[in-house]
């Protein structure tokens, strides 16, 4: 092999390469521009800067201080929060020397009041709402219903089924009924009264599951 050859090879290559060395780095240079212009920090060690921050909804830190000491009887109402019916604490006074029937239509009617009352600053925070109208009455049983009726000043069947679950799983487990699940309601009008009974299924999807109801009949 030709000693003089081999240089010039030699010489040639390094030539070429340095011509070519400007333009790699202005190839370089124009990508971390590119990166920079898109806010993107160019840098060689991965970043793991975790998960995106999630709101904890239907959880309240602390019950409201004012309802928990307000003075009456401790109950409990089912408000909407997601898809779901979830209890809060509430107080609903009741007069003293009021007979059972009367009982039984004061607190049914103090606790249509709090769900129909807008949820507290921290409930709201928390995702919690309520379907049920304000001004909603309830009375006690008329001639040929059950003695533990209770009829609305709205017809039952035409609430939605949301504020309808909320009103049957609130009365259903309160002292305005017979304590085992469910309420026989009935409506202004001259329809027979139901029993309703508040399920799972109408506690995880108000929205979507009627309570189910069957006709009430005077024993």
């Amino acid at each position: 092999m030709n000693p003089r050859r081999t240089t010039a090879r030699r010489t040639t290559a390094r030539r070429t390469a340095a011509r070519r060395l400007p333009g790699l780095m202005t190839v370089t240079a124009l990508g971390v521009t590119v990166l920079t212009g898109c806010g993107i920090r160019a840098t060689e060690v991965p970043t793991d800067f975790g998960p995106a921050p999630s709101r904890v909804r239907c959880s309240l830190a602390e019950p409201d201080a004012s309802k928990r000491a307000a003075p009456g009887l401790q109950v409990q109402v089912f408000l909407l929060c997601g898809s779901s019916l979830v209890a809060v604490d509430r107080t609903v006074r009741v007069p003293d020397g009021a007979t059972d029937s009367g009982r039984r239509v004061v607190v049914a009617q103090g606790l249509l009041d709090e769900l129909a009352a807008s949820p507290s600053a921290a409930e709201e925070e928390a995702g919690y709402t309520t379907r049920v109208r304000s001004g909603t009455t309830v009375g006690g049983p008329r001639p040929g219903d059950p003695e533990d009726t209770l009829r609305l000043s709205t017809p039952p069947g035409s609430l939605a089924s949301s504020a309808l679950g909320q009103i049957v799983c609130t009365l259903s487990d309160s002292a305005a009924a017979e304590g085992d699940g469910s309420v026989i309601l009935g409506g202004p009008d001259e329809a027979p009264p139901r029993r309703y009974a508040c399920t799972d299924e109408v506690r995880t999807r108000p929205g979507g599951a009627e309570p189910p109801s069957t006709e009430a009949v005077r024993e």
